[in-house]
């Protein structure tokens, strides 16, 4: 692997050029397979290519410079949440429209792992990638590293690095969904949440504490439970809430998985609807079957599709951008939520 250049960097074809003493057209054509490129130059470059650990483009071999794969990287966090399922079907309806194909990886919010993902993207010669981040350190994004391919991320914003970015309004999505709990008359209000790490479910976490202190109410700590990646380790953590003394008469639960975790431990602890006065859910993304459950559930919605829509748009126009006129400045869209509550007969539905 690297032995020089930044501790923990990608290494570059500008870093094999400076490790063989070369131009970075030189590389290119000794891994192009150039026959004009002396045998003592090429044996230097491909020494340099084997000491820095650099990439080596299998796909470009079949290229001819200037051509494309027509291929874009779509790299999430999680594919067991429904998210990115719409969120893949809205970027593959606008980027199929131009001939182009998706190809998917799954981090498991490993940031290890999403570098991995990254860099075996980029060798393949992926025209652009779509990106929702594992973690906050984005450097492995930028142009520098990724030769020019243009990047958008999803769902959290860029750290350290200047990208398109498509959000969603967390914020304001916790914010009305937690002030309808209390408008309803609960003030002990627990949280369902993942890990303080990921930036989305922090801002649903701040909007969820803004409506408590507006309405001069404290977040109790014991109610709080965080770092529940999946259904079942969500249910686990309602159940334990739902059966401490004194507990919250509400949960706010951060995501879908959170929320189902949530409703599978009232079910489990013969919750029914006739004793909605209890427990009420509020919880961030839409589920399904959600109004025919019989149960006060409030959940903040949004166009998930909409959101991979605006991302692949957003990359093509870099893909199809005038080289002849100044590179315009990265651009973030946040997508508005609205708040929908069911179980008290028609479903009623506010804008966040």
């Amino acid at each position: 692997m690297a032995t020089a250049g930044n501790a923990g960097s990608v290494p570059t074809m500008r870093m094999v050029a400076a490790r063989a003493n070369v131009s970075a057209m030189t590389v290119s054509r000794v891994l192009h397979g150039d026959p004009g490129v002396r045998p003592e130059t090429r044996e230097r470059v491909l020494a340099a290519v084997e000491e820095l650990g650099y990439r080596r483009n299998e796909i470009a071999r079949s290229l001819r410079v200037g051509h494309t794969t027509g291929l874009l990287g779509l790299v999430v966090t999680n594919l067991a949440n429904p998210f990115y399922a719409q969120l893949a079907l809205g970027a593959e309806a606008v980027i199929a429209a131009h001939g182009m194909r998706i190809i998917l990886g799954n981090t498991g919010e490993d940031v290890e792992h999403e570098r991995r993902l990254v860099d075996d993207f980029a060798s393949r010669r992926v025209d652009g990638m779509i990106v929702v981040p594992a973690g906050s350190d984005h450097s492995h994004l930028s142009p520098d590293e990724l030769a020019d391919i243009p990047v958008v991320l999803v769902a959290r914003p860029a750290r350290d690095v200047s990208l398109d970015t498509v959000l969603i309004d967390d914020f304001g999505g916790a914010y009305t969904a937690t002030a309808r709990l209390i408008e309803a008359g609960h003030s002990r209000i627990g949280f369902l949440g993942l890990s303080s790490s990921v930036w989305n479910i922090n801002e649903r976490f701040r909007g969820f504490t803004a409506a408590l202190k507006e309405a001069d109410l404290k977040p109790n700590p014991r109610h709080i439970r965080r770092n529940r990646p999946d259904v079942a380790a969500a249910e686990k953590a309602a159940r334990d809430l739902l059966t401490t003394r004194n507990p919250p008469t509400a949960l706010f639960c951060a995501n879908n998985l959170n929320t189902i975790g949530a409703l599978r431990a009232m079910n489990a602890l013969g919750v029914k609807a006739a004793d909605h006065a209890a427990i009420t859910i509020a919880g961030f993304d839409e589920i399904e079957l959600a109004d025919m459950l019989g149960l006060p559930l409030t959940l903040v919605s949004y166009d998930a599709q909409a959101i991979g829509r605006e991302a692949a748009r957003m990359l093509l126009a870099r893909l199809n951008h005038d080289k002849e006129k100044p590179v315009p400045p990265p651009q973030q869209m946040v997508l508005p939520t609205r708040v929908i509550e069911f179980g008290s007969g028609a479903s009623r539905s506010y804008r966040a």
